[in-house]
This record gives structure tokens, sequence and C-alpha cells, in this order.
């Protein structure tokens, strides 16, 4: 089954590796920027995470900036920023200042999630209230980007910036009320029925209501992909992320990303075990052939407008493969790596 004629794009959240330094995963997110925007992907977005061991970004808006500045023509932007963390107006400035900078090329992705431990949320001063006002925000976030706040924010957004909300919770929801588009991801993406991802995609579509930022609904999914030679291979390079991961939700720590062996597995204790199939079964993942066939079958089910991969790995080269390999199966990547460099549009 071929893939649809949709765009491509990349979430890079500067997964730490064992053995490096976070220095070094800032640059190696750099590198993946201008190496993706080669390959014809069609945005590249950055995350925000505070306190993580395993992950080196903190501040998207500079990480945003660093690679807009790297980059010539694929859009930047965030994957999200957590509204919970800052004051509307300057959410509103950074991304009015980027988009000064680097006109016609920058996005905004804002989500609600909080931090990570309660040291983490303590020191950003942030609490459960804080994303309950999450709708209310980003009400004030969007009237300083059009100014129509009682505040200016300098400079004024001339390139109204694409605004995408990020649908954990209630999410998705909040983005149909105000007119912004949406990215969704996670287990739910898999399920079906009226709690899975196709049913979510199309309450959205549904109670829609055109704005200034997008005159129609579209909607981003988003997905952990591995493409290798071999399903085995392609397997072996999301483990250490799907072990990561099994960490945090067992033991509270998401440390940095290292080599797994079928050894290690089966050291871990069962739960532990049972998370990392989990994520790997809510991945998509195997030989470019068994790649473009689930991930066609999931982006018609959705009827997704756009893909956004995620999925960190500790080997570089091989996710550099992967990149490589996947921006092979989708006709917008090839059209864009053949055309000549210019400003990405939406």
């Amino acid at each position: 089954m071929a893939l649809p004629d949709l765009p491509l794009s990349v979430l890079d959240r500067a997964n730490s590796r064992r053995g490096a330094s976070e220095a070094d995963a800032l640059r190696q997110v750099l590198e993946r920027a201008e190496r993706v925007e080669a390959l014809g992907y069609h945005r590249f977005w950055v995350a925000e995470h505070h306190g993580v061991p395993g992950i080196a970004g903190s501040a998207p808006a500079v990480l945003m900036a660093a690679a807009a500045a790297r980059t010539r023509r694929i859009r930047i932007g965030s994957g999200g920023i957590m509204l919970p963390n800052h004051q509307p107006l300057v959410v509103a400035e950074q991304a009015a200042t980027l988009a000064a900078l680097h006109p016609g090329r920058v996005d905004l992705g804002v989500g609600r999630s909080l931090g990570f431990t309660s040291a983490v949320r303590r020191a950003l001063r942030t609490g459960r209230e804080d994303a309950e006002r999450f709708e209310a925000d980003l009400a004030e976030l969007l009237a300083h980007l059009a100014g129509e706040a009682p505040v200016t924010a300098r400079p004024q957004d001339r390139a109204a910036t694409p605004v995408f909300v990020l649908a954990t919770g209630s999410g998705a929801e909040a983005a149909a009320r105000a007119g912004l588009a949406v990215v969704l991801g996670g287990p739910a993406l898999f399920r079906d029925g009226a709690d899975g991802g196709a049913a979510a995609l199309a309450r959205y579509r549904e109670a829609f209501r055109p704005s200034r930022w997008w005159a129609e609904p579209y909607a981003v999914v988003s997905a952990n992909v591995a493409v290798a030679g071999t399903h085995d291979a392609a397997r072996e390079l999301l483990l250490p992320e799907a072990r990561a991961l099994a960490a945090s939700r067992t033991r509270g720590e998401f440390p940095p990303l290292e080599p797994v062996r079928p050894a290690d597995l089966e050291a871990l204790p069962a739960r532990e075990r049972e998370l990392v199939e989990g994520a790997l079964a809510g991945s998509v993942l195997g030989t470019p052939a068994e790649v473009e066939e689930r991930l066609a079958g999931l982006l018609a089910a959705t009827g997704a407008d756009e893909l956004l991969v995620t999925g960190g790995a500790f080997d570089a080269a091989a996710q550099a493969l992967s990149d490589e390999l996947l921006a092979g199966l989708f006709p917008a990547a090839r059209a864009r790596r053949r055309a000549p460099a210019r400003a990405a549009g939406r």
C-alpha cells in the first residue's frame, strides 16, 4: 500500500546518550535538523523537558533559534512549549521574535503538561491549577499573537505564526474551539473505538471553528518510527528509549539512552519488560516495506494531514539511516529534496 502525498516531519526531544555530554546531545539535534532538511522533511520540532536526566532539551525557543540558523527552508517549531510553565505574553514574544528573524518558517506548538516530578513543578512554580487554566492561557496567547490583547507583544507577529495544540487530555477539543491545528500521538492513536485516535480526530474536525491561523482542520499524527534493513534492527533502534520510558514509569527517572541487548531485557523486572513491549507495540518499526504498509493504514484510518516522527535512538548512525529510509517512502519528501531551496509553506 503506497503512502499518501503528505508532509513528513520530525520531532527531536534531544535525548542524552550514556557516555556523551548533554552539549553533545544538543549538537546532534542541530546536525539532525540539517540532515533531515536535505532529505525533504517539512518541519523540524524540538520539545520542552525540565530536570530529566535523559533529555537535554529544556529551552525550546533557544533551540529553535539555533536550528533555524543552521537551516534554510525547513520549518522550525516546538512540540511543544508547555503553557503552564510560562506567561502567555513571553511565549508570544519568543514566537514573534523567531518569526521576524526567520519569516515563513516558524511554528508554535503548545501543550499543557506539567513538570516530570514534584520537585520540578515546585521549581517551575506550577501546579495542577496551572494545567487546568490551559484554555484561558491559550486564548491569551492567541490574543497577543493577533495584536488584540491589552498589551501589544513586540515584535508584532506579521507572519501569523501557525499554532498547533498537543492533544493531551482535552487538548483536541481546545484546539477545535480555538481554530488551531492539532497533534495527536501516544497509545490512543492505535486504539479503535470511541477512545481511539481516529474517533478523537473525527470529533476534532466536527467541532473545528475556522480562525485567522487555520481556515480548516489540520491534524498531525505523531508516532515513534524506526526503519532499518531488518525488523530486528529497527526494533533494536527503539529499544533504548522504550527501556528508559519503562524506567521512568516504575522508578521515576528517565535515564540517558544506552544500548539494550536481549539479555538486558531478560534481567528487567516483569513490569518493566511489559512496559518496554507496550512501547514497541505502540510504535511503527521494521523494514521499509513493513513500515510503509503500517503507516499507510494508520494515515488512512485517521485521515491525517501530516506525519510527525518521534522516537530517540542511542545509535546516531542508525537513526540517520532510518530518517533517510523513511523519507524515501514519502512522495512529498522526495519532491522537496529535488526542489530548489525556498522557505516552506505551512
